[in-house]
């Protein structure tokens, strides 16, 4: 399980390849619009994950539940998730979105690895 959550991280904390015209999202609202009624996918790992206006995050990777939970903190997408059965502990990350239809994750409040997610 400790190799799969290696992969985990990677997913989403990778470094892409998508480096130019992201725009960062400085708020809930333009967030939540991105985010609403859509999947983000990353091909790569597998990943198929709803972020949801409740607070609540579901979904899969490489064939095992993610669930956990996200809040909007000082401008920060701000989750924790469990991976079947392995926790993701809490951090807070840059969202910025390119073309309206890619979202990249940094973790460590823009600090840290990112990783890019298609939503469909």
């Amino acid at each position: 399980m400790k190799n799969l959550t290696v992969c985990l991280t990677l997913v989403l904390g990778a470094t892409s390849a998508l480096a130019d015209s992201f725009v960062p999202v400085s708020d809930k609202g333009t967030f939540l619009s991105l985010v609403d009624g859509k999947e983000l996918r990353n091909r790569i790992y597998g990943v198929r994950l709803n972020v949801l206006g409740n607070g609540r995050l579901q979904g899969a990777a490489l064939g095992w539940d993610i669930s956990g939970s996200w809040s909007w903190q000082e401008g920060y997408f701000c989750r924790e998730m469990d991976w079947g059965g392995e926790p993701i502990p809490y951090n807070c990350q840059l969202v910025e979105v390119k073309s309206g239809n890619i979202l990249r994750f940094t973790v460590d409040q823009g600090a840290g690895d990112s990783a890019s997610f298609r939503l469909q």
